[in-house]
């Protein structure tokens, strides 16, 4: 399969997939979590996981997991550090009980991908506690917004760091938002209310983009051709490759050389 197409099923693909989440949006959850900075660590220890949000996309209604609200129940957030494990772990027992009643749901995620940062990540900091569940969410339901976007919209659709970029240039506001390096940077001052908001504010972000590029309204820096360009340029490489295509190509050729000649030939003959 050539380059064009190639990058053309994956923009078709993408837009099937936005056009789906939309068909049902009630079956669709949104979700983010905030943890412990995973760079620079000299721990070999996973990073912590402090709050997860998920929105469903069609009420928006928002339910949200923290060691800061487990904490609150419990009474102790004045001492917090002194029971992270155990705050930790009701915190993914509640989402993961959660998960486990959404198993017909798609999940729509920001760069969620690996044992770094993602599904897998979640799952292993359960496990790592001490926790046991057999419900996680199947890769086939995990829809990774951010590649969605790019498939979209081309690569350069808008400046990195890409959500701040995004939120910028669409005129959405910033608050309670922070960066991921700004949410490791509260863990590690013990903000956890700060980290609890931000969680709360990028799933209802998340949901925001997904909306405008449903609609057709996500503004970005792709001109029209970056968008649509590419479905002509498949059309052209598919004919180019095509058997049939090629060989009426060379016979219109042929027939377009002789017409051309036909004077000087019947002018020979005569």
């Amino acid at each position: 399969m050539g380059q064009e197409r190639d990058l053309y099923n994956r923009w078709k693909r993408a837009k099937q997939q936005l056009n789906e989440f939309f068909q049902a949006p009630e079956h669709v959850v949104v979700i983010h979590y905030s943890c412990e900075s995973f760079y620079d660590r000299d721990n070999p220890r996973s990073p912590r996981v402090t709050s997860i949000a998920i929105r469903n996309l069609d009420s928006g209604q928002t339910k949200s997991f923290s060691i800061h609200l487990v904490a609150e129940r419990r009474r102790v957030l004045d001492s917090i550090d002194e029971h992270y494990d155990s705050l930790e772990l009701e915190m993914l027992e509640e989402f993961f009980q959660a998960v486990g009643a959404r198993q017909h749901c798609k999940w729509l995620h920001w760069n969620m991908r690996d044992a770094n940062y993602g599904f897998e990540a979640l799952e292993n900091r359960f496990k790592v506690l001490g926790g046991q569940s057999t419900a996680r969410v199947p890769e086939e339901r995990r829809m990774d917004l951010s590649r969605i976007l790019i498939a979209i919209y081309g690569v350069g659709y808008t400046s990195h760091p890409r959500i701040e970029s995004l939120m910028q240039q669409n005129s959405i506001t910033a608050m309670d938002f922070l960066t991921g390096q700004q949410e490791a940077g509260a863990f590690e001052n013990k903000q956890f209310l700060k980290l609890h908001q931000s969680t709360l504010r990028k799933v209802d972000i998340f949901a925001n983009f997904a909306e405008r590029a449903h609609a057709g309204r996500l503004k970005t820096q792709s001109s029209w051709w970056e968008i649509n360009g590419r479905s002509v340029k498949a059309v052209g490489e598919l004919l180019r490759e095509h058997w049939l295509i090629g060989s009426i190509v060379v016979i219109v050729g042929l027939i377009t050389a002789i017409v051309k000649a036909w004077p000087t030939l019947a002018a020979a003959i005569n």
